[in-house]
């Protein structure tokens, strides 16, 4: 799918690959959701492949930019400027930041790692929902947003982010083939 240029586009985007997650892990076997993935990482690029070892890493990785995201808009809406990465973290090192949230998260089950990220998606919609067109895709309307509008924040941590979860999640299927 295209990446949103509109309010609307980005809400049918989001909600239609956030159903596209939901369907993929309720068509696999009750095993295989909660099982391991098995398919080779050497020879893919990007730290994610080694990090995420299963459908709940995946899901929870989502939940927690999500987390961020609501709270970064939250923050900075009632004049407590904060930066969207946590303190300590920044675009070259975030990815120190994604292992914590793994590390973090071994513990949480497939079934609460659903349901935190059902939870986050509605928060995040809903609060997609306030903005009007131009605030979400015109530069410089927020000072807090940077040189980025706010839509490309949600896209980010929406649309964009079920695709590349989804990537991984059709990876793993079919890999449950072989």
């Amino acid at each position: 799918m295209a990446r949103p240029t509109s309010k609307a586009d980005l809400i049918e985007a989001s909600n239609t690959a956030y159903e596209k997650i939901v369907d993929l892990i309720d068509s696999l076997p009750e095993k295989a959701q909660t099982g391991n993935f098995a398919f080779e990482t050497d020879k893919l690029k990007g730290e994610h492949w080694k990090r995420d070892r299963n459908i709940r890493d995946v899901l929870i990785h989502l939940y927690e930019w999500q987390k961020l995201l609501l709270e970064w808009i939250e923050n900075n809406q009632a004049g407590k400027t904060q930066d969207f990465l946590p303190d300590g973290y920044n675009w070259r090192n975030y990815g120190e930041m994604n292992q914590q949230i793994w590390q973090k998260h071994q513990k949480t089950s497939l079934k609460e790692a659903e349901e935190l990220l059902a939870k986050s998606h509605q928060q995040v919609m809903k609060l997609l929902a306030t903005f009007s067109n131009d605030q979400l895709f015109t530069k410089n309307v927020f000072s807090w947003t940077g040189n980025n509008t706010l839509g490309t924040y949600f896209i980010s941590n929406t649309s964009s982010h079920y695709e590349w979860a989804l990537k991984k999640l059709r990876k793993y299927k079919r890999s449950l083939k072989q």
